[in-house]
């Protein structure tokens, strides 16, 4: 049962994170120990759940949301939009040239290239704001983030990316790399709305808890599976729609789809994530 996987913290861990999430402006540890203590906070927590397995989200700690997903999953509700996203990807631009010809990795690797950090454009640059970096150096007119088209393609590169590991990295020679990842981790830890609450509140300290009828998810994992099609929606949405929706739930003003703000927030949870597999599009609720 869910109730016998909540355990006690590591006292050292537990202080790590609560010093970060009460004093998020100031750098107490490199990225690397941020991940690791990440890691032990929630291996501390759900002892019984691999590491491998917070990939899979909420259905690593809920048994029953598990069962459900795994049926949902035998005709998976996102399959048509990987099917239109190949497609997308294999219909030259006016130019003659493809979406391929703008990449340096194979098709299975590109997902698992990004975020990362560009040291020409100074900035986080994520997988959908590269298609739209491509598609201009192509001629091609600009995708908007929550098109079809767009959820599609990312849809159809994370399909065949699946079983890459995250590897996303933050140079140590790069001031810009570090100081987009801090800005992504202060905003993760960073109260705000109407509610007063920060990403951590709902995905750190209350892991586990009920959020009207489902059960709060871990962040660790949360960018393996993106895009997802979530059911209560009827569709297939990016990553930077559900930050949206978060912000917008905790009576906040969002930001908008690939601002600096998501992005940057985007390469700090996928450090976090470091060494999972991406199994996206995925399924939820």
């Amino acid at each position: 049962m869910l109730e016998h996987r909540h355990r006690s913290i590591g006292a050292s861990t537990l202080i790590a994170l609560l010093v970060a999430a009460i004093l998020p402006h100031t750098v107490f540890a490199g990225p690397e120990e941020d991940r690791l203590a990440f890691v032990e906070y929630f291996q501390s927590r759900f002892p019984d759940v691999p590491f491998d397995d917070f990939a899979n989200g909420i259905y690593a700690i809920d048994d029953d949301a598990r069962t459900q997903w795994l049926a949902i999953e035998e005709f998976p509700p996102y399959e048509f939009a990987v099917e239109r996203g190949e497609a997308l990807w294999q219909t030259p631009f006016s130019n003659s040239n493809t979406y391929a010809e703008c990449y340096e990795q194979p098709l299975g690797e590109i997902r698992a290239a990004y975020p990362r950090f560009d040291t020409v454009r100074a900035e986080v640059v994520t997988l959908d704001l590269s298609i739209n970096h491509c598609r201009v150096a192509n001629g091609e007119i600009l995708l908007a983030y929550d098109s079809s088209e767009m959820i599609d393609l990312t849809a159809y590169l994370a399909w065949v990316a699946r079983g890459q590991k995250i590897d996303v990295q933050v140079p140590d020679d790069e001031p810009g790399a570090l100081a987009a990842y801090e800005e992504g981790k202060r905003f993760y830890y960073s109260k705000r709305g109407q509610l007063n609450l920060a990403c951590a509140d709902c995905h750190v300290t209350s892991v586990g808890m009920y959020v009207r009828a489902d059960h709060l998810s871990a962040s660790l994992g949360h960018p393996t599976h993106f895009p997802v099609y979530r059911s209560k929606l009827g569709r297939v949405i990016s990553m930077h729609e559900r930050f949206y929706g978060c912000v917008r739930d905790v009576r906040a003003r969002p930001f908008d789809l690939q601002s600096l703000e998501f992005r940057n927030l985007e390469y700090f949870l996928a450090y976090m994530s470091n060494g999972l597999t991406i199994n996206g599009p995925g399924a939820r609720k």
